[in-house]
């Protein structure tokens, strides 16, 4: 096959202003395409990079990434500048970035982290343009992890986040395709659960614990509420006036308002605790203050000692752990995964509702498992169906 280089001609009737750039496609035929440009000589640039696109395509060395960098050749030497290409890393800064503006602090920093761990996973490669990033180097990280001993929920989640980041560059035109969208999910090999605490042996931790932990655990079994949410509870979040009594939840990670019907037996400790602690109603220092001072600023740091602070009552309690995932015996650095830790008393609260026959919408609304907004106001109606509900959990 003869080639001949590439050149440009005008439009043989003159109707058109255009120069054509005349150039041989990957198999040798020869082409005609208009250049949209009226100077020949940059008409004549586009043409060689039409010829060059053409010549790597047959020599199959034409990638997407390759053909944005072509394509910015042309526009520079056209209009002198070119399209804007974002390396792997430098995309991924500039991703994490917006979420340090659109996201939670928490939500921010578990974005930044993955990020930085797949930048540094791909090593040099990290350099490329992000369009060069296929689905087996998304497969690849993802192996990687599970080989740290990693359960299949937080590999799934690493996924997810990836996906996010291509997501953004593919509707900013970076990238044509999301290279995790043909990554299907890990199933969880484990055949063990989280188990949940039994009235007497939440009874038990109660008796054992001291300081602001009794209470503590009264509000997570009564209010199914997470760790951190239920140690950073303020009194102005607590309405003991009126037929019903609630507890509004702040979600820590979504910043949604959980709304909560107190119990009969947690609405009597919390009136005892509030006379105990002189917390005078209405005024703008006690609706500051701290249901659990003590614990507050724990939670508002990094709940782990808290967790491995409830671990140890669970022992003073002669209540057995199990695990679910051991990274020891793995030899992995994964982390171990206990059956019984604070959150199933979360778990309990759910459980228990359920096998009470309270419909699935009531149970995920006290639960805070729906996606309602911050700010939503429940009528009357709706919370007395709430405390219906929450009235068939047990006195501990």
């Amino acid at each position: 096959m003869v080639l001949t280089m590439p050149y440009v001609v005008r439009h043989p009737t003159g109707r058109s202003p255009f120069w054509y750039a005349v150039y041989r496609d990957p198999w040798g035929r020869r082409l005609k395409k208009s250049t949209k440009l009226t100077s020949k000589s940059k008409a004549l640039e586009m043409a060689h990079a039409l010829q060059k696109a053409a010549n790597e395509a047959r020599q199959h060395r034409l990638t997407e990434a390759r053909t944005r960098e072509l394509l910015s050749e042309i526009l520079q030497s056209v209009n002198g500048e070119g399209l804007r290409m974002f390396t792997v890393a430098e995309w991924f800064d500039h991703f994490v970035k917006q979420k340090q503006k659109s996201r939670a602090d928490k939500t921010a920093l578990r974005h930044e982290q993955m990020m930085r761990e797949f930048v540094e996973f791909l090593g040099y490669r990290a350099r490329l343009n992000i369009a060069a990033i296929t689905s087996k180097d998304i497969a690849d990280f993802r192996d990687h992890r599970e080989r740290l001993g990693l359960a299949p929920s937080t590999l799934n989640g690493d996924v997810a986040i990836l996906s996010a980041a291509f997501n953004a560059a593919s509707k900013q035109g970076h990238v044509s395709v999301n290279p995790c969208a043909a990554i299907e999910p890990i199933r969880d090999k484990v055949t063990a659960r989280k188990a949940t605490f039994t009235p007497e042996q939440v009874t038990a931790l109660i008796k054992v614990a001291n300081g602001d932990w009794p209470g503590l655990i009264r509000v997570a079994f009564y209010c199914g509420q997470r760790l951190g949410d239920c140690a950073s509870l303020q009194w102005k979040q607590i309405n003991l006036v009126g037929d019903i009594k609630t507890i509004r939840f702040q979600q820590g990670k979504t910043g949604r308002e959980i709304v909560t019907v107190i119990h009969p037996e947690l609405e009597k400790f919390l009136t005892s605790l509030r006379k105990q602690r002189k917390v005078v109603p209405l005024t703008s220092q006690s609706d500051e203050a701290y249901v659990f001072p003590s614990l507050a600023q724990q939670a508002g740091r990094n709940i782990s000692p808290m967790s491995k602070a409830f671990r140890k009552l669970m022992a003073r309690a002669g209540i057995r752990q199990h695990i679910i995932r051991d990274r020891n015996a793995s030899g992995s650095s994964g982390r171990t995964v206990n059956g019984l830790s604070f959150h199933s008393l979360r778990h309990g609260f759910v459980s228990c509702l359920a096998n009470s026959g309270v419909p699935e919408e009531i149970r995920m609304a006290l639960a805070g498992h729906t996606s309602r907004e911050m700010g939503q106001r429940y009528t009357h109606r709706e919370l007395a169906i709430y405390r219906e509900a929450v009235s068939v959990l047990p006195r501990i």
